[in-house]
Parts: structure tokens; C-alpha cells; sequence
């Protein structure tokens, strides 16, 4: 896997997910994603919104690193 995984592009995620990265930030703020354990929120992504496991923690990843 590469280091930089998490450094994706809004089409990757669109395609991948059907929605752009800002999509994805808004719904992990409202969710607390940032107060909560990494595996939580993945486990949120795949169960609420169908996110494949390895997008869902990408998205958790870029997130994360992103907020600092």
C-alpha cells in the first residue's frame, strides 16, 4: 500500500463513493468523526452509507490527517 493512500483525488472519491471529498468532510464533522476512534468511524462509513471498507478508511485517514 502506498504511504500516501489517503492523498486522493475528489474524482477518485467520487467514483469510488458518489460523492466528493467535501461531502464526505461534512458528514464526518456532523458525525464527530474527530473525537472518535478511527475504527468507529469506518465501521459508521461502511454501515450507514455503503462506503467499501478500504474507501471508508481512506476517507477516515484523509479526514483525520486534514484536521491535524
Amino acid at each position: 500500500m502506498k504511504q500516501d493512500y489517503w492523498n486522493v483525488s475528489d474524482e477518485q472519491v467520487m467514483e469510488k463513493t458518489g460523492k466528493p471529498l467535501a461531502d464526505w468532510l461534512r458528514i464526518l464533522d456532523a458525525f464527530g468523526a474527530a473525537g472518535r476512534k478511527s475504527n468507529d468511524v469506518v465501521a459508521y462509513l461502511q454501515r450507514e452509507f455503503q462506503v467499501p471498507r478500504y474507501w471508508a478508511r481512506t476517507l477516515t485517514t484523509h479526514y483525520l490527517k486534514r484536521i491535524g
